[in-house]
């Protein structure tokens, strides 16, 4: 690439940006597609990533996007199109000519052809299929019938395998004489006669064993395989848990059918992840940054109303202290602050709690031991802040009484939300709920809730 450009060169910009695309190699681009000129396009674009390609896609607007794919034609490469965010993919894949889009699908393993067409409509899917060579397709079709988000619908219909029986040389020899290989893989599937998967060999213990040595006797001692309708979720997790680099997938009858590698299983949990954080926030699982005013506005709404009516829930209890809060101007404002210290606190027990079950965790076997650690740290965390809220009352409006209502009232919260911030989640869990999409809502309705109750309640007892 030319010095103007500096898209790669991570010794050279922000620790913090090292992998981020360079403003300049962007601008350049988009430079070279407002005059039209595609040589210098393709000279900039070639040496970079497909990832960064897809991203490059996904941060301009849609006019430069349409503009930036014409231009550059024929070099779309597949590699992109399964980079690229699906919420951007079928705008893509429309623009693309029929023979760029044929040429493109076609370099694809049969995992990452099934990830473009699962979410087209089928007028689409049968077109894109119709480029496809035979047995390709029947791979593909076959990937299509099995459930969504599960192993049959992630694995790779381009398995390398060999008998149990055969020794090193006659792995080595099929593996030269193939001319279908996948472009990369890790192990060497054995099978049985009736082609179920028995062992792993890596391909370092094949390289590294004298020809005579019999396959069976290199086997990697860890070895999970996959049922093919299990849900991606659980393979994801397997193999993050297990350090897994492949696992055979097997059908109803055990009979291998494909393989899933890391980069699938890695891609998965990375999705999880992020759909977790997105449905905490409330922000919908699907939301992107290329995203338009009337998605974003749709996608949002609906939480939002569900906090509004929180809202007036927690409004609701003010209003039974309005005698209180009339005689008393310190309670308004002293209020926020225990409402938002319980705030605090629960999102903070629930965030740890959602992610504790997304990865298996928080079971049944400890969930107790973590509910009583959260009250705990919500008890000392209570105490501590109250000793100093008692201070800033008794400092602020000169009334002990004040203090110590605050004080008391900050160690109900703070016990509350951490036993909310836990409880909560466990339980929407337990009845079928995803818990990163509902828990918010509730753990800052009862932090709300206690938080006013106690304060308000407390006061009238011990101030009136």
């Amino acid at each position: 690439m030319s010095q103007d450009t500096e898209t790669l060169a991570p010794e050279e910009t922000v620790e913090d940006d090292a992998y981020a695309l360079d403003r300049k190699a962007v601008a350049a681009i988009l430079y070279a597609v407002d005059i039209e000129d595609r040589d210098q396009l393709i000279e900039l674009m070639e040496p970079l990533h497909a990832a960064d390609i897809a991203d490059l896609l996904e941060q301009i607007n849609a006019f430069d996007r349409l503009r930036l794919i014409k231009l550059y034609g024929k070099e779309f490469d597949g590699d992109i199109l399964s980079e690229l965010d699906e919420t951007i993919r079928e705008e893509v894949m429309g623009i693309l000519s029929p023979q760029v889009l044929a040429d493109a699908v076609r370099e694809l393993d049969s995992d990452d052809v099934v990830d473009l067409l699962e979410d087209l409509e089928d007028e689409r899917r049968e077109a894109i299929l119709e480029v496809l060579e035979d047995s390709d397709r029947v791979a593909v079709e076959q990937s299509l019938t099995y459930p969504e988000y599960s192993a049959g619908r992630l694995m790779q219909r381009e398995v390398v395998m060999a008998p149990e029986h055969w020794n090193v040389g006659e792995a080595i020899d099929y593996l030269r004489n193939s001319e279908d290989l996948p472009e990369q893989f890790y192990h060497i599937v054995l099978v049985d006669p009736r082609l179920r998967p028995v062992g792993n060999v890596t391909l370092g213990k094949l390289m590294a064993s004298r020809r005579e040595v019999l396959l069976k006797s290199l086997v990697e001692e860890m070895f999970h395989v996959i049922p093919v309708t299990r849900d991606e979720g659980d393979v994801a997790y397997a193999f993050n848990q297990y350090h897994l680099i492949s696992a055979p997938v097997v059908d109803e009858n055990e009979r291998l059918v494909g393989v899933i590698t890391i980069d699938d299983a890695m891609a998965v949990l990375d999705e999880e992840h992020e759909e977790d954080i997105l449905r905490l926030a409330g922000v919908g699982e699907e939301s992107r940054l290329s995203d338009s005013v009337v998605e974003t506005t749709r996608q949002r709404f609906p939480w939002l109303a569900v906090n509004l009516v929180t809202a007036v829930l927690a409004s609701l209890v003010i209003a039974q202290f309005e005698d209180a809060l009339a005689q008393i101007v310190a309670l308004a404002v002293l209020m926020p602050i225990v409402a938002s210290m319980g705030g605090n606190a629960g999102t903070q027990a629930l965030t740890v709690a959602v992610r504790a079950l997304a990865t298996k965790d928080l079971t049944g076997s400890n969930v107790w031991r973590v509910i009583r650690r959260e009250i705990a740290v919500g008890l000392v965390n209570g105490l501590a802040f109250a000793v100093i809220m008692g201070i800033v009352g008794l400092a602020w409006f000169g009334s002990p009484a004040l203090g110590g209502v605050i004080a008391a009232a900050m160690v109900i919260n703070l016990v509350v939300a951490g036993l909310a911030g836990i409880g909560i989640p466990v339980v929407l869990e337990k009845i079928g709920v995803d818990p990163a999409l509902a828990s918010g809502a509730f753990v800052t309705t009862v932090t709300d809730v206690v938080g006013f109750f106690a304060f308000l309640g407390l006061a009238v007892v011990v101030l009136l």
